[in-house]
């Protein structure tokens, strides 16, 4: 079983382990529920913040209330917004009975400033940390990642997006009217038994990860989002602790690729479909003129039926992993109201200097290992959990990085594929298995899928030395059993 030393908040319920072979009762979905789009919270003004981290219950179905976490509300939270350029004041307060952090994933930011394991919030403290924001515009995301509650808490709601913005975006012409034709969607797949949230446990979690039987985007269920009909920007996050999503519309039309997690391409991508694994984004752009309703679909997470082909116990994998393509989120485009032309696809994004290859100094190895220990989800590390062999160690520095150096890391996965996110740097992927990258590895990255070898160009221009960086597994229950290392920068 994993690790349950500790349970939050509020969370009695919803923290009542869920056996993997129990199916989930049908019970009445009801029609479809207007997308939820999170309050702006924008930095901009007054380059400042604040966030309240705490328990509530949310009805994710009528009348059937679940215990949950959130940021200043019962589940997930709002969207930051921040400018290149700004230092800006956070204030993060924990008002759980639990130990919490913030980690601003994708910021790149010094390590003290991180929100990693070392930056512990106390229940009933404050943390105050100014972050100095340097780094072009893109789709961000702030989560818990106190070790060992990693999962738990980010299942629960402790997560929400984070937004970069420059002058060089706003340059562009792109759809931008926040919560109309620019949307956040934060996509997760939650298990329910009769309406109600719940923490599914046992072996099988230990090895895949938490999967659910329903996909949420903003914390709703069975979403519909009226949008107006021109062209609208959709800012995808995979905020679910396991499942990889591959995405597509369900009348087949085609997307304009725009962003990944490091901030936007230099080119257009034209694409049928995309993969967001866990802790990944991507921005898009969907021409929505000819006023015909959609959906964007998932087909199954090859993932969960590779573990379920190992003759586990249990039920390997949920309801939307089936054969048929499984709805996220429908769209009902409608006239806007006013007289405005659909915006143009720019076919020039972003401008951006790469690191140069051939003054990389150094060739790191990371392999990500899942051992009989592991298997049998025996606590921190298991045995088998864990990257180069060892478990993660709050007090062992893994690996030591010169302040500004160049380096290839070579990053690979055992038995399934594993969402690697690399703390305070973007990369670019060299090579895939040996040969060229896919088309879905270019750009700016910060958290990429690999089971194969995979080479990635890193260059370290943010300092790590009172606290370090971490390297892990975003599949966050690997994250939280000892597949995840740390490193300095100095």
């Amino acid at each position: 079983m994993l690790d349950r030393r500790s349970l939050l908040a509020g969370g009695a319920a919803l923290f009542a382990t869920a056996a993997c072979s129990r199916s989930t009762p049908a019970i009445d979905r009801g029609g479809a529920n207007p997308l939820p789009v999170p309050p702006l919270l924008d930095a901009q003004p007054g380059r400042s913040f604040a966030l309240q981290v705490q328990s509530g219950t949310t009805s994710f179905y009528p009348g059937r209330p679940s215990d949950t976490l959130g940021y200043n509300g019962s589940y997930l939270g709002p969207t930051i917004r921040v400018r290149r350029g700004d230092d800006v004041a956070a204030t993060v307060t924990n008002g759980l009975d639990a130990d919490t952090t913030v980690h601003w994933h994708g910021l790149l930011i010094p390590g003290e400033l991180d929100g990693g394991p070392h930056q512990i919030i106390a229940p009933g403290a404050t943390w105050r940390p100014t972050l100095p924001i340097r780094q072009p515009a893109a789709t961000l995301l702030y989560h818990s990642h106190v070790h060992g509650l990693t999962a738990e808490q980010v299942y629960s709601g402790l997560a929400g997006a984070l937004l970069v913005t420059d002058d060089e975006e706003q340059g562009l012409g792109l759809p931008s009217e926040y919560g109309v034709d620019d949307l956040p969607l934060l996509i997760q797949d939650r298990q329910f038994e009769n309406g109600r949230l719940v923490m599914p446990g046992g072996m099988m979690v230990a090895m895949q990860g938490r999967r659910g039987d329903t996909i949420l985007v903003n914390g709703a269920v069975n979403p519909l989002a009226a949008v107006p009909n021109r062209l609208v920007r959709l800012r995808l996050v995979n905020a679910s602790n396991a499942r990889i999503y591959e995405l597509s519309f369900s009348d087949q039309r085609s997307f304009h690729w725009i962003g990944t997690e490091g901030g936007l391409l230099e080119r257009v991508v034209a694409l049928a479909a995309i993969t967001l694994a866990p802790g990944q984004r991507a921005e898009l752009l969907v021409d929505f003129t000819d006023g015909r309703p959609t959906s964007l679909v998932t087909a199954a997470d090859t993932n969960a039926s590779m573990m379920g082909g190992m003759g586990m116990m249990g039920r390997s994998a949920s309801r939307t992993d089936a054969a048929a393509p499984s709805t996220v989120l429908r769209f009902e485009p409608r006239p806007s109201g006013q007289a405005r032309a659909s915006a143009a696809v720019p076919s020039l994004l972003a401008s951006r200097t790469r690191p140069d290859a051939s003054k990389a100094v150094r060739r790191r190895s990371l392999i990500l290992n899942m051992g009989m220990g592991g298997m049998m989800g025996s606590g921190s590390g298991g045995g088998g959990l864990t990257i180069n062999g060892k478990p993660f160690d709050m007090n062992r520095i893994d690996e030591a990085v010169k302040l500004g150096s160049t380096e290839i890391w070579e990053v690979s996965g055992e038995m399934m594929r594993h969402p690697v996110h690399i703390h305070g740097v973007h990369f670019d992927v060299l090579t895939r298995g040996g040969g060229q990258p896919d088309v879905l590895d270019q750009g700016p990255r910060d958290t990429i899928l690999v089971k194969e070898p995979v080479e990635l160009l890193i260059r370290f221009d943010q300092p790590a030395k009172s606290a370090p960086f971490m390297y892990h597994c975003h599949i966050l229950e690997h994250e939280d059993n000892g597949m995840m290392g740390q490193f300095s920068v100095a």
